[in-house]
């Protein structure tokens, strides 16, 4: 397990308090914006991130989270400069754990130890590839321990005993625990009923901390979270919608986004103002 991930939890632990963790699209709307959404997200209280990595097919999403894989590819992410941007975010956040959300297609297109290498390099402390479950795994923990990178698996909500001892005894750092069937996305809200069983399923396994997520949007989610047993949750469309709302796009005539046209900050002081608020809320439920 990453240094980062065990000091946070230790810490969290012992000041009774649950992990909150927003997930961001890097480069979304342009990779040179997303430094000051990690600062503002980072000053409102965030533990750690998950950062993801543009990919054009995100199977594993739902439409908001899509919509920012396409919005950032139209504002000219690429890997390289996600690896940059990971690279300015550690410079400034030394002990901030760093998760990755990425794809397998991009590990299978660069090779599995070049990969894993380079995010390593710039300073990520894990990897989670939604689209790769935990049985078909092998390679790429191999390569992920041989760069010191933490390999991270999901546990699905409604798992064998088999699968759930394959993540917790595969998975590092944490384990990233489905709180209901489907894709990301609060467009359907998290099914309270049953945390407890979800948590206690995957920590019967002796595996690491179980982060919730998948629906997780408002503070009760998290309350409800962390009274289950989990050790905190993420957090990923409730946000990218913030941003939504206030990135504007070049339209057609029917008022329609331009593909290919990046989007741009309408207003940056109610941005970061609406993403404080949010952030500082979730935080708080998490030590409740």
């Amino acid at each position: 397990m990453s240094t980062r991930y065990e000091n946070l939890f230790r810490s969290l632990h012992n000041r009774g308090e649950g992990a909150f963790v927003p997930f961001l699209m890097l480069g979304d709307p342009t990779p040179e914006y997303t430094l000051a959404i990690v600062r503002t997200v980072v000053a409102a209280g965030a533990d750690a991130l998950e950062l993801g990595v543009p990919f054009s097919d995100p199977v594993a999403d739902g439409p908001t989270i899509q919509t920012s894989h396409l919005r950032a590819l139209d504002g000219g992410a690429t890997v390289d400069s996600a690896l940059e941007q990971v690279r300015a975010i550690r410079a400034e956040f030394p002990e901030l754990p760093i998760g990755m959300l990425i794809y397998g297609n991009v590990a299978f297109t660069r090779g599995f130890d070049r990969f894993y290498a380079e995010f390593a390099e710039a300073g990520a402390d894990s990897i989670l590839l939604p689209d790769v479950p935990v049985r078909e795994g092998a390679p790429f923990i191999t390569a992920a321990e041989k760069a010191g990178m933490d390999p991270i698996f999901i546990a699905p909500a409604r798992a064998t005993a088999h699968t759930l001892e394959g993540v917790a005894q595969s998975s590092r750092g944490y384990i990233y625990a489905v709180s209901r069937d489907g894709v990301t996305g609060a467009e359907k809200e998290s099914e309270t009923i049953g945390l407890e069983e979800v948590v206690a399923n995957i920590q019967r396994f002796d595996g690491p901390p179980v982060l919730l997520g998948f629906g997780i949007s408002e503070p009760q989610h998290v309350r409800d979270a962390v009274t289950a047993g989990a050790a905190g949750t993420i957090t990923g469309s409730a946000i990218t919608k913030i941003i939504d709302r206030h990135v504007s796009r070049e339209t057609d005539a029917e008022g329609r986004p331009v593909e290919g046209t990046p989007g741009r900050i309408s207003d940056a002081k109610a941005l970061h103002k609406e993403l404080a608020e949010y952030v500082t809320r979730m935080k708080a439920a998490t030590q409740e």
